[in-house]
């Protein structure tokens, strides 16, 4: 799926502005025009910039839906959040925290800062502390897959839930949930997300910004990119 931006769709205001996402099937996203059915676009207010509204969708629909929907995150449980210095990692550490939760993040070394920045209360360097050291949390939410997925439900209190959007899980907590899942767009959840982004209850986390001509080498960079890379169609 990709994040799309445009003008006058059916169901919305000609000339509004709007943002959100492409059905899977469909793709065509890094285009000047695209079609897209009403039903996955939100209006985006005119005080936030296209480049922030197009950083929205993908990662806080798929924070939303998988602590939400599927995690069924309640105020005062614990939440360990894989890859949180990325950009689905921290909308899922803002959100977490937000509701009331206990956020731990993990992450490289290097990603130690940005994930307390973005309000994670504890950090755990996957290369270098022991993830079964943290133990009894209410829910992981999982962006790595393998190992580390699976190594994930031994840290889960009984009764706990995995939630996942790295394929499905090899194991489970005990007596509790695994479930993986495909982000959906969401009319009334991107409202929710884009008020956040505006009242400064959530941060986009943007790594890079490149041209249409240079989207292939930013989507294959020669270094590692902590943040969602965004393509401006047009300058």
């Amino acid at each position: 799926m990709v994040t799309v931006l445009g003008y006058g769709t059916t169901g919305l205001s000609v000339g509004q502005r709007v943002f959100g996402l492409t059905d899977s099937y469909r793709g065509g996203g890094l285009a000047e025009y695209v079609a897209i059915e009403a039903r996955n676009l939100a209006p985006l207010p005119g005080d936030v910039d296209f480049t922030v509204g197009a950083s929205l969708p993908m990662p806080g629909l798929t924070a939303w839906q998988g602590l939400f929907d599927h995690g069924r995150l309640q105020a005062g449980q614990s939440v360990l959040v894989h890859g949180a210095a990325g950009s689905v990692g921290s909308m899922v550490t803002q959100l977490a925290r937000e509701f009331g939760a206990y956020v731990i993040g993990t992450g490289r070394a290097v990603d130690r800062q940005k994930t307390l920045d973005f309000g994670a209360m504890e950090f755990v360097d996957l290369e270098n502390d022991a993830l079964e050291d943290v133990g009894g949390v209410d829910l992981v939410f999982d962006v790595i897959g393998g190992d580390i997925q699976k190594r994930s439900a031994g840290v889960i209190r009984a009764g706990g839930t995995l939630v996942t959007i790295a394929g499905p899980p090899e194991a489970r907590p005990v007596d509790g949930l695994a479930i993986d899942f495909v982000v959906m767009s969401d009319r009334a959840q991107l409202g929710e997300i884009v008020r956040r982004v505006r009242d400064g209850r959530l941060r986009t986390n943007i790594g890079n910004i490149a041209t249409l001509d240079d989207a292939v080498a930013a989507f294959n960079p020669t270094e590692r990119i902590s943040g969602q890379t965004i393509i401006r169609v047009r300058p």
